[in-house]
């Protein structure tokens, strides 16, 4: 259908803010590509990797540009489709209206560190469950982890020793998560993979000690306003949350003030004034 209008409307740019693309007109289309995890990431449906190769690698490189959200994406997405750096444009991300410092506290009678995740291989659970147990801290602290189990992820709590320290929240409106990064000793998202990572800038405006990956695009993300970890070492993210848990060194002070201050830079407007200037430089052509 896509291919049908811009064959229709000869004279239009056209601007998605996705990956689908079609297969005309590429030269008067601009398309955003998040990432490319679904090259970078093993265990995708064959059908998704053959539309990246057959479809998307294509229309990267005949595209008038192609937008994206971090320059880890950017810089994959150029090695990846062989097009000129000028042809990638990193426009970033902001963060919602609902994520700030000020507003309702989420306070279940229990301190509580928080992973906002899904049930997806490269988020890493696995490993995060076991450093939570094995981390020298309270055990009255939980970890509240947002969606719903799954059969195979109840086992693997209870083999963690971890029965009765892991609630899920399910799914959450915004204005429900911020108030849980508000109550959360910290976020704990040591994800194998991230294009962006939206929830590292969500839980810093909330005034959330953040704990996440030193991989893909997470420490460009940080850009030293978190503590980074090896989200293989199961270790190293134990020690994380013992650092934030004991507020060490007054670890947490200083992670609130640079994560509010980091957070600062992602902003839609901000977002929105580099996209329109990069169709209008298109248009103008």
């Amino acid at each position: 259908v896509l291919t049908w209008r811009m064959g229709w409307h000869r004279s239009a740019l056209v601007y998605s803010p996705g990956f689908n693309a079609p297969l005309l007109g590429l030269d008067r289309y601009v398309l955003t590509v998040h990432d490319l995890n679904h090259i970078d990431i093993p265990g995708h449906h064959p059908l998704k990797r053959l539309y990246y190769h057959a479809v998307l690698k294509r229309a990267c490189r005949k595209a008038a540009r192609v937008l994206t959200v971090s320059e880890f994406s950017r810089r994959r997405i150029i090695d990846w489709a062989g097009v000129p750096a000028a042809q990638v444009v990193n426009v970033g991300n902001g963060v919602g209206a609902a994520f700030k410092a000020e507003g309702p506290v989420f306070s279940p009678g229990y301190r509580y560190f928080l992973c906002v995740s899904n049930r997806r291989a490269h988020k890493n659970e696995e490993r995060m469950l076991f450093a939570f147990a094995d981390a020298q801290i309270d055990p009255s602290v939980k970890l509240l982890v947002t969606g719903e189990p799954t059969a195979s992820l109840q086992k693997l709590i209870v083999r963690a020793g971890l029965a009765g320290r892991v609630v899920f929240a399910g799914s959450l409106s915004d204005d429900d998560l911020a108030a849980r990064y508000r109550g959360a000793v910290g976020l704990l998202f040591a994800s194998l993979y991230e294009g962006f990572g939206l929830p590292i800038v969500e839980a810093m405006s909330c005034g959330c000690p953040v704990i996440t990956s030193n991989v893909t695009a997470m420490p460009e993300v940080a850009d030293g306003a978190a503590l980074l970890v090896d989200p293989l070492s199961a270790e190293e993210i134990a020690m994380a949350i013992a650092r934030i848990a004991s507020d060490q060194g007054g670890i947490v002070s200083s992670l609130k003030q640079r994560g509010l201050a980091r957070a600062g830079a992602f902003d839609w407007e901000r977002v929105a004034a580099q996209v329109f200037g990069q169709l209008t430089n298109q248009a103008s052509r």
